[in-house]
């Protein structure tokens, strides 16, 4: 969903007159056309300047700097609560007379009602005088109701409306503070407690405003209501009132316990929504993987303990609606009970007003009083929450600096830094160096050396512990895994910049991505998903490097770029980009591709955060560095040529000058271009529209969601329970009716004062009365906590549904859904379920029950009144079914507007450092204010359509309740004192109920919407034949290899195939390379392997065809290591093992063998040492070595590097390389990479261009052809490694001859390597192998070849090839 672009309507309401405004007649128009068709986001309303996102939190951000600065002053710690209160308090005080007038109108209703009921009592004795005076009381009467409907819902309009300012004013605040975390507070925190803090934390603002008011007013209301009751019937009102002290203390003991479970249980909420964050971004790792299972039972156990908390508060919840439903009744009993033990006789007309009075302090001191107490506990938990996400630590302020002369530069003096301040050893120790304009720095060093911490240090983001660093310039950043934000390619490069097209081709031709935007469906204007979708690795990288190359910037700092590309990209982007078109700038490259840095000016070798060494290249062999062994290449006649020693020279661009035009070799690229300030645009994003259901939540939703888990026989026992409750409550009304009516019969109103003549025992009344009253209490509160229990039950189940469906879905489901639309249905939408959904329907049912006892009582007292009654249901039913054609799509839109502004979260937190970087945190701002105003124009709308509703449903009420009271005085003479006052009072209380109840119907409707997304994720396609087919060979996949027969793969059903008719024979046990330029398909051939999308043509394994068999069984047997490491926050052990399948010994063997046991013995907790979200406390190739221990931990038959060890360095990737030959000797092993020196040894080489497989034989066959892709990508790697390569080839190619000679008659026992490799290449050829030693195999090798082989007859023992030795 565009934000950016989307044209919206003016808000009819900035225009709309006094009368519109308090009838909503200017939302006529909208209703008008949803009740035509499914409304859209065009059709919503803008946002009203007052409501802005970007207005709201700056003005909350100045009342917060505000009190931070005061609490430093005086030592304290600040309070968001204050600054809030600082904010709002004048506003919300207006607001809250209106509450108090309009519970004043509620408290005179009774006092005119019992008037009315004085007069029918006396009708035979009035005068015309007295009636004339009952009809202005009636008229009276009419009116309190009328003036209460329009302050009421006045008040509730305008007090969630200010719910929604604060939220978006604190949202605002959390985002904001979010793109200024530093590194130590971003591992205090996570993306899922921040996407908790905005979806649900937020939500209790919306809460707490509507109900704050009743604190005040509830115990207000309290005490005029007792001063009247004192006045109508006496002392004997204290004992109803002595109930209602007790119930309010005890609902305010409460708020302890909600605070507390509140908590609690925000903390569970963070954890559950962080793995699944974590799990949605890893989904690629973990089908590979096959976690699914162990992943449902994980979040499975951490919803069972959320639940466990919410049922608890749900239980007190319950209580509070049973008190609501039973309570009044409570009081009415005592306060009748007291007057009999008092000895007092009443009338009916006091009776009357006793319940009207009761009634009147239902919703504010029995409803809104405890809501009150609970939402305030709640949102004081939320806004602790949000205040110390608020006070965590920001990076400082880096402005762009320039030195006294001008000039830019880049000096670091003595840096030391840690990233963890509890750690004894510093990430860099003693730093320094100095890059000038024109310079390019190469940072080399082996994994977890400290290259890109240094590269944070200068971004400010690693802060110094000691020495100083200036950085003076505008920066560029580019990360090692390249960030890209759901948009157009062009929007991903532009970055904010004005278009210019001559600058831009430019840009495009120097970072080679000309031949991949025309591949692309729609090139430059392709939109990519959240994850980069369509983009391969390196196209995300090269588009990465052509946003920071288009920024014009005065120093670039470039982690790793060519590591994503193949050779001829990689020395296209060095050659063109690196050296050409930035060739004026200052330039710091970390790299591990070492044959580039004879060009650098300055090498930079890192160890363990210390300069191993430090100069140019000619200056290593000189200063007595084994520059063989730290660069695994010796080019002499290269350095020759290089600069002298002690003279950084600018980069060398004459050894290339024949690959690019002189004439722009002679010029910068980017010299024409404005400065950052002169050229800034909007930065575009594009999401694609989230679907939206239409139509009717059907009955089918709700018997899902209701016997989902739930037995039909415990929903039939709800019903029952429920309905009892109903039925007492209800016979309790008409029972005081008759007990009113007996006192009428046996009153004496012969002469004086209306003395009353008791002729009867009230025992037999008030024993009925409280056994009803009794019967209504065990009922309501049994009703009420069941209800919540079979609620959040169905909301558990739909949950763990989603949760399985989720995790077998196609991968192709997260490309197309961003992370934020995923997230929004297990943070909001779950969130509705669990804490509002249980109470509205409970609250429904309700008032529902209650409408319908009080319409049967009052149909049963007087009939008549069935004529008035059946035009008001017609109506009732024919405004709601209006109402809700609309406020259905309204409600899926609010939902659906949600899910940008979680996924825009998500995506800036991923690309922290490069928003930062390149100072574009404003620009990011603005858009979630953009994405927060869009969501704001869907819930004002929710808002004032419910104000709608209510204003419609009350006046109308109002209009009945006129009637029901003049009927009744003009019918005065046909009826008793006990039947006007039953009906007047139950009228009174239907006006409220009744429009609560059909509100509450709506409610419950829109949160079917949250019940029906969720519902519809459990339902979403899954990945075919999950389910086990096939029985699979025991010995499966051993015996044969892999078999591609005119395989075609393309990810969606409509897009082009990546892979077009690739048909290959892979023999068991086979090493095979995989190679081609980036985009060529070679991820996509892992794609089709592991059945992501279902491929066209046949892929056998052991010569079963991957179709026919269940996935799970599949990805079972092959293990792969991917190209971007995922790590899940935890134990490093659970994510080495999170099956714990595994013994200790077994973890650290695997470790050891991926060369990071040692970093890891070094951790505080070793194996159980806590990584940070997604592994941030790693370097990103101690991340891929982490997961290929996890490869090498479940031994499977068929293992597929896919480009594992890029952001390894080359002596690392050798040893690593060497590790899984031997682990994997008799696996088969696909490895894709754009190292070429890693897989030269394979057995077969693959070359793969535009989908299609060009090559495919042994390496030295491809090298000879010169016309061979294969032989041009090796000779771009330079003439000294093509050379060394080539004979390295040559050498394994003998050796295969002759080893296929040999054992043509007899079986090998052993091979030594001598040339450095080690047993491990020909471990896998062989099944019979013994080992001799390394002497021994050395002193054969100086005298006969350069391999040592010992050949023996499959009977000799190891003894006897010992002896074959000597």
């Amino acid at each position: 969903m565009p934000p950016v672009s989307q044209e919206v309507k003016t808000n009819p309401l900035q225009k709309a007159n006094f009368c519109s405004r308090l009838f909503v007649w200017w939302l006529n128009p909208l209703f008008k056309i949803g009740h035509k068709r499914k409304l859209e986001p065009e059709d919503m309303y803008s946002v009203l300047p007052e409501d802005c996102s970007q207005r709201l939190g700056e003005e909350l951000q100045g009342y917060w700097d505000q009190e931070v600065k005061r609490a430093q002053k005086e030592a304290q710690e600040p309070s968001l609560m204050k600054a809030i209160v600082k904010c709002y308090w004048k506003s919300y005080l207006i607001w809250g007379m209106f509450t108090f007038l309009e519970e004043g109108t509620r408290v005179v209703q009774p006092i005119l009602l019992g008037k009315i009921i004085s007069y029918v009592e006396s009708y035979h004795l009035a005068d015309s005088a007295t009636l004339h005076e009952a009809y202005g009381y009636a008229a009276g009467l009419s009116t309190c109701v009328l003036v209460w409907a329009i302050l009421h819902h006045l008040y509730f309009f305008h007090i969630q409306r200010m719910g929604m300012r604060l939220r978006v004013a604190v949202c605002h605040m959390i985002y904001r503070k979010a793109l200024r975390l530093s590194s130590s507070a971003m591992g205090k925190t996570t993306t899922g407690q921040i996407v908790n803090l905005l979806s649900n934390d937020v939500n209790r603002f919306d809460q707490v405003t509507m109900f704050l008011h009743y604190l005040w007013v509830g115990p207000l209301q309290a005490i005029a209501v007792t001063a009247l009751l004192w006045m109508e019937i006496g002392m004997s009102c204290l004992a109803g009132i002595a109930v209602l002290i007790i119930l309010m203390l005890l609902q305010s003991s409460f708020g302890m316990l909600f605070s507390s479970l509140r908590s609690k249980t925000a903390a569970l909420t963070d954890d559950r929504i962080r793995t699944m964050s974590e799990v949605i971004t890893g989904i690629r790792t973990i089908k590979t993987c096959v976690w699914e299972e162990s992943l449902d039972c994980l979040i499975f156990n951490m919803r069972k303990k959320e639940i466990y908390k919410i049922l608890r508060s749900s239980c007190l919840r319950g209580m509070n609606l049973a008190s609501f439903f039973a309570v009044s009744k409570i009081m009415i009993f005592v306060t009748f009970f007291a007057n009999v033990l008092l000895n007092n006789l009443i009338t009916a007309s006091q009776v009357f007003v006793v319940v009207t009075q009761f009634e009147a302090l239902r919703f504010s001191c029995i409803f809104y009083f405890p809501m009150a107490v609970e939402k305030v506990a709640e949102a004081f938990v939320s806004i602790r929450r949000i205040k110390n996400f608020l006070l965590l630590d920001e990076i400082r302020e880096l402005l762009p600096q320039l030195s006294s002369d001008g000039k830019m530069i880049v000096n670091m003096q003595d840096f030391t830094a840690f990233w963890n301040k509890a750690s004894e050893t510093p990430t860099l120790q003693g730093l320094s160096f100095t890059v000038r304009p024109g310079e390019l720095l190469a940072v080399v060093g082996p994994v977890g050396a400290g290259k890109s911490s240094l590269l944070s240090a200068l971004l400010g983001e690693l802060p110094p512990s000691q020495g100083k660093v200036s950085v003076h310039g505008r920066i560029a950043y580019v990360s090692q895994l390249p960030w890209v934000f759901s948009g157009t390619v062009r929007s991903n490069i532009l970055f904010g910049k004005k278009y210019e097209k001559g600058r831009y081709e430019k840009v495009i031709k120097a970072c080679a991505l000309e031949e991949d935007l025309q591949l692309l469906e729609n090139g430059d204007l392709t939109e990519i998903g959240d994850g980069g979708t369509p983009l391969s690795g390196g196209q995300k990288a090269r588009v990465s490097l052509a946003r920071a190359v288009y920024q014009d910037a005065d120093i670039y700092l470039l982690d790793d770029p060519l590591s994503a590309v193949d050779a001829g990209v990689s020395r296209h982007l060095f050659e063109q980009c690196i050296c050409q078109a930035l060739h004026e700038k200052i330039t710091i490259l970390v790299t591990h591709q070492l044959q580039y840095l004879k060009d650098a000016s300055q090498i930079l070798i890192l160890k363990d955060g210390r300069i191993m060494q430090k100069g140019t290249y000619a200056e290593f062999p000189k200063s007595g560095v084994d520059f063989e062994d730290i660069l695994l290449m010796e080019e002499k006649e290269e350095a020759e040529s290089s600069p002298g020693p002690g003279t950084p020279s600018l980069r060398n661009r004459t050894s290339f000058e024949s690959s690019v035009q002189s004439q722009q070799a002679s010029e910068p690229l980017l010299k024409d271009a404005a400065h950052e300030d002169e050229d800034i645009e909007n930065i575009q994003v594009a999401q694609s529209q989230e679907s939206r259901l239409k139509g009717n939540i059907g009955f089918e939703t709700y018997k899902d969601y209701f016997t989902d888990e739930t037995h039909s026989s415990v929903i039939i026992f709800l019903t029952l329970v429920n309905i009892a409750a109903q039925v007492a409550y209800s016979l309790q009304d008409w029972w005081l009716q008759d007990w009113a009516n007996e006192q009428s019969v046996l009153h004496d109103t012969l002469f004086g004062k209306g003395n009353v003549i008791v002729t009867f025992d009230p025992v037999w009344y008030f024993t009925v009365y409280s056994v009803l009253t009794v019967g209504t209490i065990l009922f309501g509160i049994s009703g009420s906590l069941l209800m919540f229990y079979v609620l959040l039950k169905s909301s558990k189940t739909v949950h763990e549904g989603m949760v399985m469906t989720i995790l077998r879905a196609p991968v192709l489901f997260f490309d197309r859904n961003p992370i934020g639309r995923i997230l929004n249905r297990f943070s909001s939408d779950t969130g509705y379920m669990d804490d509002l959904l249980p109470q509205i329907f409970q609250e429904f049912i309700q008032a529902f029950l209650l409408v319908t006892g009080v319409v049967g009582v009052m149909v049963a007292v007087i009939p008549w009144i069935l004529i008035p009654l059946v035009p008001l249901g017609i109506i009732f039913y024919v405004l709601r079914r209006y109402f809700s054609e609309t406020s259905r799509d309204v409600k899926r839109l609010e939902c659906a507007t949600r899910s940008p502004v979680f996924s825009h979260l998500a995506s800036s937190l991923r690309g922290l450092w490069t928003i930062r970087a390149y100072k574009a945190e404003q620009k990011f701002q603005n858009l979630f204010d953009t994405h927060q105003d869009l969501h704001s124009e869907a819930w004002f709308l929710v808002l004032t359509m419910s104000q709608w509703l209510a204003v419609y449903l009350d006046v109308i009420s109002a209009i009945f309740v006129t009637v029901v009271a003049f009927v009744s005085l003009i019918m005065a003479e046909t009826l008793d004192a006990g039947q006007v006052g039953l009906v007047l009072s139950l009228t009174v209380t239907l006006m409220g109920m009744l429009q609560w109840c059909i509100r509450q119907s709506v409610e419950v409707e829109n949160m079917m919407v949250s019940v029906q997304r969720v519902t519809e994720y459990r339902y979403l396609e899954k990945e075919p034949l999950w389910i086990y087919r096939r029985k699979v060979p025991s010995l499966w996949p051993n015996a044969r290899g892999i078999r591609f027969d005119s395989v075609s793969f393309r990810p969606t059903s409509d897009s082009p195939p990546i892979l077009k008719d690739l048909t290959a024979v892979i023999e068991s046990r086979e090493k095979v390379g995989i190679v081609g330029r980036t985009g060529a398909g070679k991820s996509s051939l892992i794609a089709a392997l592991f059945r992501f999308s279902k491929p066209a043509g046949k892929i056998r394994i052991n010569e079963i065809s991957t179709t026919a068999l269940n996935l799970e069984e599949l990805r079972m047997n092959m293990s792969t290591v991917p190209q971007e490491p995922v790590l899940f926050s935890g134990a490093m052990r659970k994510n080495l093992d999170l099956c714990n399948v595994h013994e200790d010994e077994e973890l650290w063997d695997a470790l050891e063998e991926v060369q990071l046991k040692k970093a890891i013995e070094d951790l505080p907790g070793k194996m159980d040492s806590e990584l940070a979200e997604s592994g941030l406390n790693l370097s990103v190739g101690q991340r891929q070595l982490v997961c290929l221990a996890r490869a090498i931990l479940k031994k499977s038959q068929i293992l597929i590097i896919d480009k594992a060890t890029s952001n390894v360095d080359p002596r690392t990737e050798e040893l690593i390389q060497k590790k899984i030959h031997e682990k994997f000797s008799h696996c088969t092993v696909l490895t894709i990479t754009h190292r070429l020196n890693s897989i030269i040894d394979s057995d077969k080489i693959m070359v793969l261009d535009s989908g299609r497989l060009e090559e495919h034989d042994e390496p030295f066959v491809l090298l000879q052809n010169r016309d061979s892709l294969f032989y041009k990508m090796v000779q771009q790697l330079g003439e000294a490694e093509a050379a060394a390569l080539t004979e390295r080839a040559k050498q394994l190619s003998l050796l295969q001859e002759k080893l296929s000679t040999w054992t043509c008659s007899m079986e090998l026992v052993l091979v030594a390597h001598v040339s450095g490799e080690g047993v491990g290449f020909l471990l896998g050829r062989f099944s019979c192998v013994a080992a001799v030693p390394d002497s021994s195999a050395r002193c054969i090798a100086s005298a006969h070849s350069p391999l040592a082989i010992i050949l023996k007859h499959s009977a000799l023992s190891n003894s006897s090839a010992h002896s074959a030795w000597n």
